[in-house]
């Protein structure tokens, strides 16, 4: 029998470290950084009969307005043992009991899991077999995957069997957080391994950039101002939207708290001029390519590249074995403007990592069911 508690952030700490599926999402100092925009946070832990903490989650609460009632999101977790003995009703109804007293209405999480792989390899392979044929409108989720998790595929049908609904997509960016996720493996690797595992093409953009004078240099708060210019120049060609550079300060300020070590801002440069950049979070193993953009749109330019390099390397050396590109589009359409970012991250080896998406829970269904309408109708 499990019972949720409410423990300290030190306890918590000392716990989510402990664990393989840790990562910045599920740490104090991300709750810390919500909080400044209007969410409410606490720590819950999974205490067996013996009083010993075996699973934990940050909850963020968002109020709704007009209600004293609240959104639960649980991101990129909770961390506890998916393939345990115990049964997700197990761990899930107590936490359902808390919620409730809690005034939460509705629960979102994104599990940590990994449902399906494909290698760049297979990948590459299959948009030229495409193209051959003349086949447009593919995706990364036509292809037969190099890897399927089959324990995973229990889990998820054991959360449906609950109550817990998928949120369905039709591409990676339509969640929180995204649903397909680059990585390279850097484990049991030398780092000569994993250059060698990088595109020639690639290899021959770094090292260009090398002899063009760009250097990588690590910034400081002070450099944020600049970096935000990047991204705002990005933005604007993408006609989409950047949060602003008071929301990076905190960024920074927060996560140095935790671990002078939890964020990085890479820059290159050539003189003086920056040409791109790139804000990195890491947990012990794990290095996010979180934020980035560059001066320039082709994929030419060489600063890109020998960036990236230079993040993967202190990644390295830092410990870290899986760096992590973050979010890619499942479109293998040359034409599309998202495939030029799956493009990009493919040359440096690696593979495509489809988690398993968005789970929704109604705590208090008349009041999800209610709450769920009002917003399809907006």
């Amino acid at each position: 029998m499990l019972n949720i508690v409410v423990v300290d952030r030190d306890r918590y700490l000392d716990f989510v470290e402990k664990k393989p599926y840790r990562n910045f999402l599920q740490y104090p100092s991300w709750a810390d950084l919500k909080r400044e925009w209007r969410w409410n946070s606490e720590f819950l832990g999974w205490v067996n009969k013996e009083g010993k903490m075996v699973g934990g989650a940050v909850v963020l609460y968002r109020k709704v307005p007009g209600m004293n009632k609240f959104l639960a999101y649980i991101p990129r977790g909770p961390i506890i043992d998916w393939f345990s003995d115990r049964s997700m009703k197990e761990w899930f109804v107590p936490l359902f009991h808390h919620l409730k007293q809690r005034q939460a209405f509705s629960v979102k999480m994104d599990p940590p899991l990994v449902r399906r792989k494909w290698s760049s390899e297979s990948i590459n392979h299959a948009i030229q077999e495409f193209k051959s044929h003349g086949l447009r409108g593919r995706k990364l989720t036509d292809i037969r995957p190099d890897q399927v998790f089959n324990a995973v595929e229990y889990v998820q049908q054991e959360l449906a069997d609950m109550g817990w609904r998928k949120h369905v997509v039709e591409d990676s960016f339509d969640t929180v957080q995204p649903q397909f996720v680059y990585r390279l493996n850097m484990k049991n690797k030398t780092l000569e391994q994993v250059y060698k595992g990088f595109h020639p093409y690639w290899q021959n953009r770094i090292q260009n950039a090398e002899r063009d004078g760009i250097r990588v240099h690590l910034g400081t708060e002070r450099d944020l101002p600049e970096f935000h210019r990047l991204l705002a120049l990005a933005a604007q060609r993408e006609k989409s939207q950047v949060r602003d550079v008071s929301y990076f300060e905190k960024m920074f300020e927060t996560l140095i708290l935790e671990d002078p070590y939890r964020i990085r801002l890479y820059m290159a440069r050539k003189g003086e001029q920056l040409l791109s950049t790139s804000l990195a979070v890491r947990v012990d193993g794990h290095t996010w390519d979180l934020y980035n953009a560059r001066l320039s749109e082709p994929m030419e330019e060489s600063s890109p590249y020998l960036l990236r390099w230079k993040m993967i390397q202190d990644a390295y050396q830092q410990g870290d074995r899986i760096f992590d590109f973050r979010g890619i589009s499942i479109t293998l359409d040359e034409q599309h403007p998202n495939f030029e970012l799956l493009q990009f991250k493919m040359g440096f080896g690696g593979e495509a990592c489809e988690m398993v998406g968005e789970w929704d829970y109604p705590v208090i269904p008349m009041l999800h069911w209610a709450f769920d309408m009002y917003m399809k109708r907006r």
